[in-house]
């Protein structure tokens, strides 16, 4: 028999199945069968260093970086306050003050 998972709504280990349904008797959260059956495929972005970056991070710049179709040039060390994280080869997306809105590769910056 395999263990019912933690309670979305408290993480208590102690839900049970009723029916098609999984119930928590510590908040009486009831959650349908499927809905737990669902693997959601986390975006996991790492770092230069291997670190995990998640969306709301501050992040440093490594390398300097050509920007394509112009003479700018992001700086080693530029900070980036928050990013956001996205699906594709360029997997941040930030602002960088100066230059505005950009997405950039994980292997070019490191974890503030």
């Amino acid at each position: 028999m395999s263990q019912p998972p933690k309670c979305p709504s408290c993480s208590s280990e102690y839900s049970y199945e009723d029916g098609n349904m999984f119930v928590c008797p510590e908040c009486a959260h009831e959650w349908p069968i499927a809905a737990a059956e669902d693997t959601t495929n986390d975006l996991i972005v790492r770092d230069a260093f291997g670190n995990e970056l998640k969306a709301g991070d501050a992040i440093t710049v490594i390398k300097d970086l050509k920007l394509k179709g112009s003479s700018a040039v992001v700086k080693t060390g530029v900070k980036i306050k928050i990013i956001r994280l996205v699906d594709g080869d360029h997997d941040i997306d930030c602002k960088i003050d100066g230059i505005g809105a950009m997405l950039l590769k994980s292997e070019f910056v490191k974890k503030a």
